[in-house]
């Protein structure tokens, strides 16, 4: 039999309780349960299977960032890089199980959930961003403008041709496109006489080329890379915008605009050289410009001198 618990428990009982905020009655107690759920609620604990707006615009702009996939339509802005499904169910998509997909819809709701757990079936790593393009855009972060992305192919692609032999501007702009606006893009490279014939021919969109009714080329001072950004709604990101001067001042010989201009030449006519296939060029140059914009995103304070690697107490003074 158990002993019946003595004044001593009892009072225990009651101290252990009251420094709990606990109430001893089983009421009191539902009510302290109910209270501990809402402070985490409100401390903002992750949800299962879903990016923050913050941790995915850390990766966007990125080789490693993960597809971004729309729900909502033809919205007139998207979280840059976004894509938009042909096909209304997540099976028809043929997504490939190695790429990391986030679903974004209005508010991070069922749809988005609903799409990144049909993914996830057929071994996707997918995710929902929390919030949906609403908690993005009141987040202020960046977004891309579609107005001026030209319709797009059967294939889902936006189609692009400019001037073969490429060197700044027409590595910058592929690599622009790719990272912020359409990462499945294709690039035709042509003899510059072809290209508005192609253009009309394939219904694609020519850039940094001299003609009538382009859109996306040099005016006055400002190239190409310059228009786009603008184009696109991007110029308020600081390191897209810090980039385009870096670009204009190395594709218009302007190298006092900025000391990275010099640089970036350098290493454009030397890949120019290098290539004689003006895509195998574009892929090397596309490393060149992710290195870039990092640089430009969050590395523009660093310094590099011989003693960096030193302890600090084993530098010597100059």
């Amino acid at each position: 039999m158990i002993p019946a618990a003595t004044t001593i428990d009892k009072l225990r009982r009651s101290w252990l309780f009251s420094d709990m905020g606990m109430a001893i009655s089983p009421r009191g107690v539902s009510q302290r349960i109910a209270s501990s759920k809402n402070t985490h609620k409100g401390r903002g604990m992750p949800a299962s299977n879903a990016i923050t707006p913050d941790k995915l615009a850390r990766l966007v702009g990125s080789p490693g960032a993960p597809r971004i996939i729309d729900l909502r339509g033809t919205p007139a802005h998207a979280i840059p890089g976004s894509v938009f499904p042909p096909h209304p169910s997540p099976a028809q998509w043929n997504h490939p199980a190695g790429l990391a997909a986030v679903i974004v819809d209005a508010a991070g709701g069922g749809s988005a959930i609903a799409a990144a757990a049909i993914l996830r079936s057929e071994g996707v790593a997918a995710e929902v961003l929390e919030g949906g393009f609403e908690a993005w855009a009141a987040a202020g972060l960046p977004t891309v403008s579609l107005a001026h992305l030209p319709p797009r192919h059967p294939d889902g692609r936006s189609w692009w041709v400019t001037r073969a032999r490429p060197k700044v501007d027409r590595i910058a702009c592929p690599w622009l496109i790719r990272r912020f606006v359409d990462p499945d893009a294709r690039f035709l490279f042509v003899a510059p006489a072809a290209v508005l014939t192609v253009a009309v021919e394939q219904r694609a969109e020519p850039f940094d080329i001299t003609g009538e009714g382009v859109f996306c080329s040099h005016r006055g001072e400002r190239c190409t890379f310059d228009v786009m950004v603008e184009a696109f709604g991007l110029a308020t990101h600081a390191p897209l915008a810090r980039l385009a001067e870096i670009v204009r001042g190395a594709d218009t010989d302007r190298l006092d605009i900025v000391p990275e201009a010099a640089g970036l030449l350098a290493i454009s006519l030397g890949l120019s050289r290098l290539h004689s296939d003006d895509h195998a060029q574009l892929e090397a140059g596309t490393a060149v410009y992710d290195a870039l914009y990092r640089w430009c995103r969050d590395a523009q304070g660093e310094k590099h001198d011989w003693s960096s690697h030193l302890p600090t107490r084993g530098k010597v003074p100059a």
